[in-house]
């Protein structure tokens, strides 16, 4: 009896950059030789990145964040943006939008020659470069071209655009399960064949991007920059960058189309700790 069943979905395009690790298979290298990817910082290359002298000599300042390389990097004329649209636009809006081609291309699909409907489901966090660069006081005189630039709810959209796919496009918010509960999404667009193809994924990017936080002594971050997760001497996380893209399909169409399968997705579900939430 075959295990495969009409409820599975198959991962046949992946992209991904992340702190340490511009590709994916440098990220799998990383997690499989165990190297941590959190930077710690001297206080020369903090002041250097206009982070205030005097948080340094705050004691609850942890000098570390995962840093990734070129976060503000971007192929605007690839995209067909001028360079003032690209200076103002998020640069989580700018790498999800890069990492959404390069899955595709992962996968063997160009959308132009797709028959098929397309969609998207992604979130972003807080768009820090905006709140970093003070754009707000664009708002007034260019108020349509910043929101789209800059908000979160033209994230999706955006990628439907410029890569001309035609099913829906959904921005996802639910915080640190956001990524997540965009592949439940996609998985659910399929199977109600609602689409074909669905690129599901998220995107942080901090702004400013070599700075360390503060500890609070009672909340989830770490007080020592270091990340340990499964071990007992876990003690917080360190809220970082990065970004990933998934391209779904339904098994049967992906088995019949010859596509690279990479994993196969065989359930999913959501639910909610209500008032028990911590």
């Amino acid at each position: 009896m075959s295990a495969e069943n009409e409820f599975d979905v198959a991962i046949v395009g992946m992209s991904g950059k992340f702190p340490g690790a511009s590709t994916l298979d440098q990220f799998w290298q990383n997690l499989a030789q165990g190297v941590e990817s959190i930077t710690h910082f001297s206080d020369e290359e903090l002041l250097s990145a206009g982070v205030p002298s005097a948080w340094l000599e705050d004691p609850r300042y942890v000098k570390a964040a995962p840093v990734l390389e070129g976060p503000g990097d971007f192929d605007a004329q690839f995209f067909g943006f001028s360079p003032a649209e690209a200076r103002t636009m998020d640069p989580q809006h700018r790498m999800l939008l890069e990492l959404a081609h390069e899955a595709l291309e992962d996968a063997g699909y160009d959308p132009e020659r797709y028959a098929g409907r397309i969609g998207v489901f992604t979130g972003s966090a807080l768009n820090t470069y905006f709140l970093n660069r003070e754009l707000s006081g664009r708002l007034g005189e260019e108020y349509i071209p910043t929101l789209i630039g800059a908000d979160k709810d033209f994230l999706s959209t955006r990628i439907a655009y410029k890569l001309n796919l035609r099913g829906p496009s959904v921005t996802v918010q639910t915080a640190c399960s956001t990524s997540m509960v965009a592949v439940h999404l996609s998985r659910q667009s399929l199977l109600s064949r609602e689409t074909d193809m669905v690129l599901a994924g998220g995107i942080s990017v901090r702004v400013p991007h070599r700075a360390g936080y503060f500890y609070d002594g009672g909340g989830v971050v770490s007080p020592d920059g270091r990340v340990r997760s499964f071990d007992a001497s876990a003690n917080g996380t360190v809220f970082g960058s990065g970004g990933g893209v998934l391209v779904l399909k339904r098994l049967a169409d992906a088995l019949a189309d010859g596509d690279t399968i990479h994993a196969v997705i065989k359930g999913s579900a959501v639910n909610n700790d209500g008032s028990e939430k911590a």
